[in-house]
């Protein structure tokens, strides 16, 4: 009972670290960057998604009287002008502009704050690389919550199997099974009801398009189908605890350096790509 309780609490250590990996580390989440004019610091959160429909605020703290900020902004990807949106203005205890209202799915802006001197030629960008943010469709909650709860439910089972695999725990092959049923739900069912709603396309990984976050949730699918097929007569616990390792590292991956992208020249809604570098840093 208490090496159970172990395998448990391990499980759920694992699967936990690597949500919070997943989330910090994926082109969505906001981008930080240190503040520093003058007397004022700070550290920004630059948003890398949103949903369309309405115009989304940029907030920095507020300037000295000697400095004006300005948002500039352009599609991405594109080599089109920069649109310069007016300056900053004071609203309670910040200065803010908008980003453009985007009412279209999987459409991508790059943007970045200039910050000018009135007196002197110093002029601050921040940041140093433009942010790129994508846009998606409102999701109701019917089908985004359970393809999270499966997922995540999903992820702990898988880790459970793999560590009752690695101790030669038997009841990992039931484990297994759970963990494969749980991934065909949470991802093979509403995963696409969630891409439909967000960016249009219920399924953009192989064979029809090149989808990171479809491909991943299908790989991990035949993993596990692996897995329990080579366990079904007889034990292999490798094989299960290889599974349950290449969940972790697939899962790890940011989905969304590779996802929908709405192409400006063809106006359809393609894969694009986000160089790690951008969307890591």
């Amino acid at each position: 009972m208490k090496r159970t309780v172990w395998f448990w609490l391990i499980a759920i250590v694992i699967t936990l670290a690597s949500v919070v990996f997943q989330r910090q580390s994926g082109p969505t989440y906001p981008k930080k960057i240190d503040f520093n004019v003058d007397t004022v610091t700070a550290t920004l959160k630059l948003p890398r998604s949103s949903e369309v429909g309405s115009q989304l605020q940029i907030a920095i703290p507020i300037l000295p009287w000697e400095y004006t900020a300005k948002l500039h902004h352009r599609p991405y990807p594109s080599n089109s002008d920069w649109t310069v949106e007016p300056s900053f203005w004071p609203e309670e205890d910040k200065f803010v502009s908008y980003l453009p209202e985007v009412n279209q799915k999987a459409a991508k802006l790059e943007y970045f704050i200039e910050i000018e001197h009135f007196t002197s030629d110093e002029v601050v960008k921040l940041p140093e690389e433009p942010v790129v943010i994508r846009y998606k469709g409102s999701v109701p909650a019917w089908a985004l919550i359970p393809h999270i709860i499966f997922i995540f439910i999903a992820l702990i089972f898988s880790s459970l199997s793999g560590v009752m695999a690695a101790f030669s725990y038997d009841k990992y092959r039931f484990w297994s099974l759970v963990t494969l049923i749980l991934i065909f739900i949470g991802g093979l069912v509403f995963g696409p009801i969630v891409q439909k709603f967000a960016f249009d396309h219920f399924w953009t990984g192989f064979p029809l398009g090149k989808d990171l976050t479809d491909n991943k949730t299908l790989i991990m699918f035949v993993i596990w189908l692996i897995a329990i097929l080579v366990n079904w007569k007889r034990s292999v616990p490798m094989v299960t605890v290889l599974a349950a390792i290449f969940t972790l590292i697939i899962y790890c991956i940011p989905h969304s350096l590779r996802g929908s992208e709405f192409s400006y020249e063809s106006g359809e809604i393609v894969t694009g790509m986000i160089t790690y570098l951008k969307a890591f840093f």
